[in-house]
């Protein structure tokens, strides 16, 4: 749970205000104790719930407390009546958000079809009638199959999968290429606006497919958290059924998805490289920092025996705790693997810190090798500029950093939007390169990797 102790939080009954402290219990209720030795009642109702930040102050309305089961010193959990409100994003962000506001823009978003073009309002009809019938001959063949024993239905299953993924797949890189031809030329808001519409029509398809749902609902506010990398490392089929099986490895083998797949070999690589250095000097440690590192699998390529972890010092720094948890949880798998212990520092930050912080090395240090292989496919040209330009002051004399950005040829970069709502900042080799504001005398080169979808500005700092 977040910690809550920067809130201020009262109950209000008649006249009477009741201190609690609150958890957050799910993302619409609250677990609730009381600070002053107030005794709830199961379905004791309250006229408001306020919550005081430091800034802010927020009245909910009516709630009530429901019994918790195996709850600990907690007196029960809190439900808002009469609205819903998003509490994690009040708890965690000091943000209220009422899920019903969407209402409220209903008709504006209902005029948006009017603005549709007639040949991609075809186009999408045309591919949701298509999906549909593909969908129901799957699942009459699952259903043949239901009653098998579950040997014998996986083996059906991957027999069909085997038979039909290629044609299947054939169809969807066609209809790649046909949305590509009818979108390319649109603006910046017509892309916002078709997406959109095509989402909404074909919903109920993507929605089974266990990495397009992810990507779509974004549970933890952005595309590209740890989970999404998880699955496309992967590289595996998942779903219930066979159609959303086949739905889910689509995207998940184009090349963009390869692309992160390669990049996480191209940093294991240059890793090996500064380990194998360091066992020759082995006088000091070397210092490795991984800006928004999510789950950090590539360690686990790069450290395979005791002595790898020797001389090695990382600082995995992402804003998501749940991507930091997932870090640890790859550093603990090693450590007992190899049985030992590796240096590892965890910083939950965020660019916005890494941007305002001034003298930022007198507080992180200085690393001998910086890399960050996703972040600055999300950032503006501003921030991106002035991110690299904080980082380069994090590097010892004689450092190098490596940077990913998706380049502006990854011809999923329509499938990507479009059916991932998955927007990405694409750039041209001298649009990454001149990012980097060269007054110091840094060496700087770009490379890519295998599949040419992803490239790496290398920069080195003058000694």
């Amino acid at each position: 749970n977040p910690n809550t102790t920067e809130l201020k939080v009262d109950l209000i009954k008649a006249k009477a205000t009741i201190p609690i402290d609150i958890q957050l219990a799910s993302k619409f209720s609250l677990l609730v104790k009381p600070l002053n030795g107030y005794k709830f009642k199961t379905s004791e109702e309250f006229s408001n719930l306020v919550i005081q930040t430091e800034n802010d102050y927020f009245e909910l309305g009516s709630c009530c407390i429901l019994a918790e089961k195996n709850n600990g010193d907690q007196a029960g959990r809190l439900i808002i009546k009469n609205d819903i409100y998003d509490l994690e994003c009040l708890v965690c962000h000091q943000k209220l958000v009422k899920i019903q506001d969407e209402f409220l823009n209903l008709p504006l978003v209902l005029e948006q079809k009017d603005r549709i073009s007639s040949a991609f309002k075809n186009f999408t009809s045309n591919l949701t009638y298509d999906l549909s019938v593909y969908k129901n001959i799957f699942d009459k063949l699952d259903a043949d199959f239901a009653s098998e024993p579950a040997t014998v239905r996986t083996s059906l299953q991957n027999a069909l999968i085997n038979s039909e993924k290629g044609r299947f797949f054939d169809f969807l890189d066609e209809k790649m290429q046909e949305l590509e031809q009818i979108v390319k030329s649109f603006s910046k808001v017509e892309h916002k606006r078709h997406g959109f519409y095509f989402r909404t029509q074909l919903w109920n398809i993507i929605m089974l497919a266990p990495f397009m749902a992810r990507t779509n609902l974004k549970p933890r506010g952005y595309a590209g958290d740890s989970e999404m990398m998880s699955m496309i490392y992967a590289n595996d089929y998942r779903g219930e059924s066979t159609f959303s099986k086949l739905m889910h490895k689509h995207p998940i083998e184009q090349p963009a998805a390869q692309a992160v797949r390669n990049r996480r070999q191209a940093i294991a690589k240059i890793i090996c490289q500064i380990k194998d250095n360091s066992r020759k000097s082995a006088s000091r440690n070397r210092k490795i920092l991984s800006v928004a590192c999510g789950p950090s699998r590539e360690l686990g390529d790069v450290l395979l025996s005791a002595d790898d972890c020797k001389n090695l010092n990382f600082a995995l720094l992402d804003q998501d705790p749940a991507a930091l948890l997932e870090a640890k949880e790859s550093v603990r798998q090693i450590e007992k693997k190899l049985s030992t212990k590796i240096d590892v520092d965890y910083l939950n930050e965020s660019v916005r810190t890494l941007l305002a912080m001034p003298q930022i090395e007198a507080k992180w240090g200085q690393f001998d090798f910086i890399y960050s292989m996703g972040l600055f496919d999300y950032l503006t040209p501003p921030a991106a500029s002035l991110a690299l330009e904080k980082l380069y002051q994090l590097l010892k004399p004689g450092g190098e950093m490596v940077i990913g950005n998706f380049h502006v040829s990854n011809r999923n970069r329509y499938y990507m939007e479009y059916w991932l709502d998955w927007v990405l900042y694409h750039r041209t080799e001298q649009e990454f390169s001149s990012l980097l504001k060269n007054d110091s005398g840094a060496e700087i080169r770009l490379f890519f990797e295998d599949s040419k979808v992803q490239m790496f500005l290398h920069v080195t700092r003058r000694i």
